[in-house]
């Protein structure tokens, strides 16, 4: 699990060369602000999702192939009331065929394995049950997403209100893993292949 501070550093000024006729300016602002609360994720099973060996066989031939769903608890605990939200990152970048999940590798030189994807249950913030809420534009705006897809951040919303990111202090929360295998009639499973999805959740302070 990754953590991520903001930083802050001072304004730059990017001036041109000055000529005898006219002088150009542009302004460069970079900006930020260090909070003092910091948290930190854990997450339980140190986050591993081992479904042991599974006989090619038993896969489905014409269809994607479902493996057991298994149940994580994710926690973050902040120093103080702390506005958070979780940036997915799949570490197998390119391998999974759901655009919007993680992969689980490539196997037979080129061809895609799966995917793997996370489902928020059972929320609760500092006592209060919330809800799952998701942002695509950077955490500007909020929706209610109760299943958390890549290329959004991920947060928590009252259960009155899904377009407000909530500040949390400790924040607890299950995370079912469903992983699901391509149709296996286009593989060769002549050699064993391991499954190898990978995922890091940073929790990004806005």
């Amino acid at each position: 699990m990754n953590k991520s501070l903001n930083l802050v550093g001072t304004a730059l000024l990017l001036a041109s060369t000055t000529s005898a006729f006219a002088a150009s300016t542009v302004d460069l602002t970079v900006k930020g602000l260090i909070t003092p609360n910091a948290c930190t994720p854990a997450i339980s099973g140190g986050g591993v999702v081992d479904h042991g060996k599974i006989a090619s066989k038993d896969l489905v031939q014409n269809n994607p192939t479902s493996l057991p769903r298994v149940m994580l608890q994710l926690t973050i605990n902040c120093e103080g009331l702390t506005a958070i939200a979780i940036n997915p990152i799949d570490n197998r970048r390119g391998t999974s065929i759901g655009s919007s999940d993680f992969g689980l590798g490539m196997v037979n030189g080129n061809k895609k394995l799966g995917r793997f994807y996370l489902t928020p249950l059972n929320m609760v913030a500092d006592t209060v049950t919330v809800q799952p809420i998701a942002s695509g534009d950077g955490g500007r705006s909020w929706y209610a997403e109760r299943n958390w897809e890549l290329q959004t951040l991920w947060g928590v919303g009252a259960m009155d209100n899904a377009t407000t990111l909530l500040p949390v202090k400790d924040l607890v929360m299950d995370l079912e893993v469903g992983t699901s295998i391509a149709r296996a009639d286009q593989f060769d499973f002549s050699e064993e292949h391991p499954i190898d999805g990978s995922g890091t959740l940073e929790v990004m302070y806005l």
